[in-house]
């Protein structure tokens, strides 16, 4: 089996990791980075490709789903009020001047 190869993945290991993929895409993260940290969090969540056969299921854990989750956010809560505000005036004037160029 060449690396890389998705073949012993389940049909829903293989749509999980592409949801996971849309949505690092989604934040702006490049298609190959957001691919590999897709099928990294499918790999800790299911322990790698599932095969057929009674008694070798084993129970997923959604640990890394919950973690990446928990993180994002935690730099904010240690900015003041203030910063935070400078911050976001930051992005909308950015934003403003985006769309202004696009038309």
């Amino acid at each position: 089996m060449p690396k890389g190869d998705k073949s012993s993945y389940t049909d829903k290991q293989k749509r999980k990791a592409e949801h996971i993929e849309e949505g690092y895409e989604h934040r702006g993260v490049g298609k190959g980075e957001a691919e590999r940290r897709a099928w990294a969090t499918v790999n800790a969540e299911t322990g790698g490709g599932k095969k057929s056969g009674s008694g070798r299921g084993k129970t997923e854990s959604h640990g890394p789903s919950r973690k990446g989750g928990r993180l994002g956010g935690a730099a904010a809560a240690h900015r003041t009020a203030a910063e935070r505000s400078a911050s976001a005036k930051k992005g909308a004037a950015t934003r403003k001047r985006n769309a202004e160029k696009r038309g």
